[in-house]
């Protein structure tokens, strides 16, 4: 039962790491948290239902559902953060939980208040290794996930884009002196945050079956608190903050009690910070 419970906690952790990832981005290079990733993910997942429920066609689906994230995303980064560079951050923090609770009043308006069902059934084929279970779409969650992981590993550390956001987190106006359009760098990045939110909250409209307007609340909290847990700015540190929280809130679910599910997630994150609090990867300043 315990590796059992373990792999289910991996899956969903791997979710939570896709929008942790983009928390860690948006803080890592422009030091704000972006408290809408949660409506985001939902923004995704609504994309591709409502697609797939047009056309029947599921590629297409999910490349509408990522690309509406990313229009999301970098409409918020334009409208809701852009006019507040060097203002108090306090003043941004503000700004992106309205920008939250706008998003999902209007996906409440836009696609109303009901769950929507994922419109194609996946059948649901189970493997066993080693005594545990896992099925065809909790292999596909954590392909798509390793996938996504490594890809923005490459993105970072092997492209003239990626080169530029590190250079925008040291130091933004020594980077614009040697000639990085900052603003520029500031739009990818939330370009790259949005896409992997996008994926994440389809990943979980085909798992559980359903959508519906704050679906993207939970995750978007737990998310958070995985990139807090592993060090907020880190990128690894987002990777470990998530599947340990996923692991952490499955076991402290099956072996405790359901009912704490969610609270088993916050509770290892400050113990986590009480014994280290810049987190399990972060650095100490």
């Amino acid at each position: 039962m315990f590796w059992q419970q373990a792999l289910n906690g991996v899956v969903i952790g791997c979710v939570y790491t896709l929008v942790a990832l983009g928390y860690t981005m948006v803080y890592g290079i422009l030091g704000i948290i972006n408290f809408a990733q949660g409506e985001i993910y939902m923004y995704g997942a609504y994309g591709a239902v409502i697609t797939l429920g047009l056309t029947g066609n599921l590629t297409l689906s999910v490349l509408v559902g990522i690309s509406l994230s990313c229009v999301v995303g970098v409409l918020l980064e334009r409208v809701a953060f852009k006019p507040l560079r060097g203002l108090n951050p306090l003043i941004s923090l503000i700004s992106a939980i309205g920008a939250s609770i706008f998003l999902s009043s209007s996906a409440r308006f836009i696609f109303g208040p009901d769950e929507r069902p994922f419109p194609i059934h996946f059948a649901s084929h189970m493997y066993n290794f080693l005594g545990v279970d896992i099925s065809d779409m909790q292999l596909i969650i954590i392909g798509a996930s390793l996938l996504l992981i490594t890809l923005l590993y490459v993105i970072v550390n092997h492209t003239k884009n990626g080169r530029a956001m590190k250079a925008v987190a040291m130091d933004a106006e020594a980077a614009m002196l040697m000639g990085i359009d900052v603003d520029k760098t500031y739009m990818f990045t939330f370009l790259i945050g949005s896409a992997l939110s996008g994926v994440a909250g389809i990943l979980m409209a085909i798992y559980y079956n359903t959508t519906y307007p704050t679906m993207g609340t939970l995750p978007g909290l737990k998310a958070f608190s995985a990139a807090v847990l592993g060090g907020v700015g880190s990128i690894p540190g987002a990777v470990v903050g998530g599947l340990t929280l996923g692991v952490a809130e499955n076991l402290g679910a099956a072996y405790i009690s359901s009912g704490f599910k969610d609270a088993f997630a916050f509770l290892a994150l400050v113990l986590v910070l009480v014994i280290r609090p810049s987190g399990i990867m972060g650095s100490k300043r």
